[in-house]
């Protein structure tokens, strides 16, 4: 798991230097500073509380063990980060997306992430389910397996560099829709790679993480289309 926490790692300062260097962690539509601190701390507990949670529910569903094992998802992140700043948007009277500047961050942080997690082979059970296609790797059972880690990674990794062209070319084009578009991309991508990987279901031949990935779809296309 060391090679994991390296990546982990990795992938946090590559994403702080990025919203501290190049895109400034702009929240522009927060003027006041203790609101604007409240706003981060809200997102940061948000994300570690839905991270957990969500992780922890789908490790209990699908890992047999005889004592409790504590999951974490980025995708729990992301809808416990989600929940808790539409929350505090809500009570503060915030109207807009407040969420663009984050986005290049995590695009980018999962982009390197999901690689420690391919790295990190069987016992990160991130891994896929069997398969005979090219694509398949075996790490180290003996069976071939969907890297949907890799797939992952390189939906990221291209969404990052879209995040890039969009910032640069369309300022307010960026601060409007990106974070909306990133959250439709990552959950359609991220319910599709569910079905490669040997997590338990729970209903309609579905998944946790794809019932949360529904809920992030109707979140992401509600606001699009209200600013469209």
């Amino acid at each position: 798991m060391l090679i994991h926490l390296i990546f982990d790692l990795l992938a946090y300062v590559v994403g702080t230097l990025l919203a501290v260097k190049v895109f400034k962690s702009k929240t522009q539509l927060i003027e006041n500073e203790n609101v604007r601190y409240a706003y981060y701390t809200t997102v940061i507990v948000g994300a570690f509380f839905g991270a957990f949670i969500v992780g922890s529910i789908n490790t209990y569903i699908s890992v047999e063990s005889e004592s409790l094992i504590i999951g974490k998802s980025i995708l729990g992140a992301i809808m416990g980060g989600t929940i808790a700043v539409e929350t505090f948007k809500k009570i503060m009277n915030i109207k807009g997306s407040t969420g663009a500047y984050f986005v290049p961050s995590l695009a980018i942080g999962i982009a390197i992430g999901r690689v420690g997690c391919f790295l990190s082979g069987l016992q990160d059970y991130t891994y896929g389910i069997a398969t005979d296609s090219f694509l398949g790797y075996d790490f180290g059972d003996g069976i071939t397996r969907h890297p949907v880690q890799l797939y992952e990674s390189t939906v990221m990794a291209l969404f990052f560099i879209y995040v890039l062209y969009v910032y640069f070319k369309n300022r307010f084009y960026f601060e409007k829709y990106i974070f909306y578009q990133f959250i439709l991309l990552y959950a359609i991508q991220r319910f599709i790679w569910e079905f490669l990987k040997p997590y338990e279901t729970i209903a309609l031949g579905l998944n946790v993480f794809q019932f949360f990935c529904l809920g992030l779809i109707i979140y992401s296309l509600y606001h699009l289309r209200r600013k469209s």
